[in-house]
C-alpha cells in the first residue's frame, strides 16, 4: 500500500527574500499563538480524509523559527489525532540563523529525520543579492552543526542562474557542499515571479536574467560534478549521496501519490480532486476560528491532464515512465506516446529507452516539459 503524505505550512519569516513567492508573513508572537490554535482546529479536520501517513513535512516559510517546544506540540497534535505508520519520516526546513548545537539536538530529540538547510549560497556577494541575512560562514557552520546532531539526512538547499554567476563561481559553491559531507542537495534555478521584489525589479529593467544557454550550462555542470563524485540527480532540483537519502515526501508530488496539506495556502491531492487553502494567514486563521473550512478553492482533474501530468512529471526524475504502466493504469487508448519523437529525442541525447521504460538524460532534464510536449501526440 503507497501511504500519503502530509505537509504543514509554517507561513512565518524574520525578513522576505526578494525573489521569493510563496505564503509568508512577518508576525510576532500573538499571530503565531493563534496560528498554532487554528493548525489544532485543521489537524483535527484532516481525521475526515480517512488517510494513513508514512511522511509529515514541515516547510514554509521558516518553520525553524518556531521554537521547539511549539514543533512539539505541532508534531504530538499530529500523532494523536492523525494514522501514521511506525516509521514514518520527519521532514523539517531550516534557517542557518535558528542552528546551533542545543537546537539541532533538540530537533533530533523531536524525531525529525531528513532537515533540509536553507544556505542558498555559501558566497556572500551572492547572498547579498539575494537578500538573505545570514552570511557564508554562518552557512557552513550550520551545515556542519546538523550533520554531526546525527539526522540521517541532512540536505543544503542552493539557488544558481542569477546574473553574474559564473561556471567557476558555482563549481566552487557545488565543491563546498560535497566538502560538507552532508546527503543530499536540492539546488533551483532563480526564477522572478511577478509581485515579488525581484518581480518589479525586473519590469523596470533594473534586473537581466541570466542568459539560457549559461543557465543550462550551470545545471549540466551540476550534474557532471556531483555524479563524477558518486551522487544521483534523481529528479530536476535534487540530487543524493545515496539512494537512501533521496526524499521520500517529495516523491509523492512526482508520482501522484496522495498527500494532504494544512496551513495558509498549502495544496493537497485525493484521486481526481486537488484543493488549496486561503494563501493569506489572518484569513486561514479566521475561517478556522469560525468554524468553517479554510479551503479556498478546489479543481476536478480529467483522465487525460492526469496521464499529461504522469509524464511531465515522470521525466522530471531519472527514473522516467514506464509506458506499459500509464497504459495499465490511463488506459491504452489514452496512454500514447510518439515513438518516432521518441527514438529522435533519444539520438539527440535528451532520453534513453529500456524496453518499454524511458527515462531522461540531464539534458532532458532540463527542459522536461519541452521533452513531454513532443513526445505525446
Amino acid at each position: 500500500m503507497t501511504h500519503a503524505g502530509l505537509y504543514i505550512h509554517v507561513p512565518f519569516c524574520s525578513s522576505v527574500c526578494p525573489y521569493c513567492d510563496f505564503a509568508v508573513t512577518i508576525a510576532g508572537d500573538e499571530r503565531r499563538a493563534a496560528y498554532l490554535e487554528a493548525l489544532d482546529r485543521e489537524i483535527a479536520l484532516a481525521r475526515g480524509h480517512g488517510l494513513r501517513f508514512d511522511t509529515v513535512y514541515l516547510g514554509g516559510g521558516t518553520p525553524s523559527s518556531l521554537n521547539p517546544d511549539q514543533l512539539d506540540r505541532i508534531l504530538s497534535r499530529v500523532e494523536t489525532a492523525l494514522d501514521l505508520t511506525p516509521d514514518a519520516t520527519r521532514h523539517l526546513e531550516i534557517n542557518p540563523d535558528d542552528v546551533d548545537a542545543a537546537t539541532a539536538a533538540a530537533w533530533r530529540d523531536l524525531g525529525f529525520d531528513f532537515v533540509s538547510l536553507g544556505a542558498q549560497s555559501f558566497d556572500d556577494v551572492a547572498l547579498g543579492f539575494l537578500g538573505r541575512k545570514h552570511r557564508a560562514a554562518d552557512a557552513f557552520r550550520a551545515a556542519e552543526t546538523l550533520r554531526d546532531a546525527g539526522f540521517p539526512t541532512v540536505s543544503v538547499d542552493l539557488i544558481f542562474g542569477f546574473p553574474g554567476q559564473t561556471v567557476g563561481g558555482w563549481r566552487r559553491q557545488l565543491e563546498t557542499v560535497l566538502s560538507l559531507g552532508v546527503h543530499h542537495l536540492s539546488c533551483y534555478q532563480l526564477t522572478v515571479h511577478d509581485g515579488t521584489i525581484f518581480g518589479r525589479r525586473s519590469s523596470r529593467g533594473e534586473l537581466l536574467e541570466l542568459d539560457e544557454d549559461d543557465q543550462a550550462e550551470l545545471y549540466l555542470l551540476t550534474h557532471e560534478l556531483l555524479c563524477a563524485a558518486g551522487w544521483e540527480g534523481y529528479e530536476v532540483s535534487n540530487f543524493a549521496a545515496a539512494p537512501s537519502h533521496r526524499s521520500k515526501h517529495n516523491r509523492k508530488y512526482w508520482n501522484h501519490t496522495p498527500f494532504l496539506g494544512l496551513g495558509p495556502s498549502a495544496h493537497s491531492f485525493l484521486g481526481r480532486t486537488r484543493w488549496w487553502n486561503r494563501r493569506k494567514l489572518r484569513m486561514w486563521t479566521r475561517a478556522l476560528e469560525d468554524g468553517r473550512s479554510p479551503i479556498g478553492g478546489e479543481e476536478e482533474i480529467t483522465v487525460d491532464e492526469l496521464f499529461f501530468e504522469a509524464v511531465m512529471l515522470g521525466l522530471r526524475t531519472a527514473d522516467g515512465i514506464d509506458v506499459e504502466d500509464l497504459q495499465q493504469r490511463f488506459g491504452a487508448e489514452i496512454a500514447v506516446v510518439d515513438e518516432r519523437a521518441v527514438e529522435r529525442l533519444a539520438e539527440e541525447g535528451q532520453l534513453r529507452c529500456e524496453g518499454r521504460r524511458i527515462q531522461p538524460t540531464p539534458r532532458g532534464m532540463a527542459i522536461a516539459e519541452g521533452l513531454v510536449r513532443s513526445i505525446l501526440p
